[in-house]
């Protein structure tokens, strides 16, 4: 299971998502069924009845929080125990269990762990500003025709802002652009992953990227008395598409009214990194020994580094 994507917690759906009912959603090859159980408790399990193969994901959720398949009413909670086998008053519900997933409500978005096996070995760590309640928040949500690592590495990248972004946020870079400007792109190593920001010409625009393993970016944009984050949340849906969530964060023009203009910009600026990544070959991202790279792709090889020697060929029982 989650071949290259195994043992680390990822967020997964939007909360708002899970409104109507349970919900489908594949994980890094993985079909996983997400609900909501007892007291807003979430749960995830592999979106297949342990009964007859039926999608889990197409049942309801019962009156007492339990994910009931719609092919023989077997219930499940969200830890996956069976709770009632209709008509089989004698059923062991102790061995019909579902495979359940470690889950978290974090923030605005469900998270899980990619290993059915044991207890994670500590939480999600997550960007401060994708919970902190004093923060107005938008999520855009777009699938990309790429591995999530080309995406992923899309989004520590600074050197391609003053091309792909010339008419959006890559307006603050090319503005100080000349002919022969150097870019010089520093990385850090930190608990969570690291910390990346670029000088251009020596020039500190107080700026810089976080990146939080094994998926998230966050770009912190440098206003005076103001707060304004961007994240990428990069999910793998199987070996060739891309989940990706952009989330903006703000701490002004917080009335409801001025959602639809972030979102907008948000969707832009995806949009518009969009055909460049899905151009990429190939899909995976390579060792760093089958491409060309230079002093401003620090950053870029920081994350390979670490998903070649962490989670390539890595997978859950």
């Amino acid at each position: 299971m989650f071949e290259g994507f195994a043992r680390v917690w990822t967020p997964l759906i939007p909360l708002r998502s899970l409104a109507r009912g349970p919900v489908g959603v594949q994980l890094a090859g993985e079909r996983l069924a997400v609900f909501l159980g007892a007291g807003g408790a979430p749960g995830v399990l592999v979106d297949r009845c342990p009964h007859r193969g039926v999608r889990l994901s197409l049942g309801r959720v019962t009156p007492e929080g339990c994910l009931e398949c719609p092919f023989h009413g077997w219930s499940f909670g969200t830890d996956g125990t069976n709770l009632r086998v209709p008509l089989n008053p004698k059923a062991r519900l102790d061995t019909l269990g579902a495979t359940s997933l470690p889950a978290r409500i974090i923030g605005d978005f469900v998270w899980v762990y990619t290993d059915p096996a044991g207890d994670p070995p500590g939480e999600p760590m997550v960007p401060e500003t994708l919970t902190d309640p004093s923060l107005a928040r938008i999520i855009v949500e777009r699938t990309w025709n790429c591995h999530w690592t080309r995406a992923m590495e899309n989004m520590l990248d600074s050197p391609h802002l003053p091309f792909v972004h010339r008419e959006t946020i890559g307006k603050f870079v090319s503005r100080y652009m000349k002919p022969d400007s150097e870019m010089v792109v520093h990385w850090e190593d930190t608990d969570f992953g690291g910390v990346t920001h670029a000088l251009l010409d020596g020039r500190d625009g107080g700026g810089r990227l976080d990146f939080h393993r094994p998926n998230v970016m966050t770009l912190h944009i440098p206003i005076p008395k103001m707060r304004l984050k961007i994240h990428a949340l990069v999910v793998p849906i199987d070996a060739t598409h891309t989940r990706l969530f952009v989330v903006g964060a703000r701490s002004f023009l917080k009335w409801k009214g001025f959602t639809s203009l972030f979102e907008g910009n948000a969707a832009k600026i995806a949009d518009e990194d969009r055909d460049v990544v899905q151009s990429s070959w190939p899909k995976e991202v390579p060792h760093p020994s089958e491409e060309h790279s230079v002093g401003s792709d620090r950053a870029t090889l920081a994350f390979r580094r670490y998903y070649l020697e962490t989670l390539k060929g890595s997978s859950a029982g």
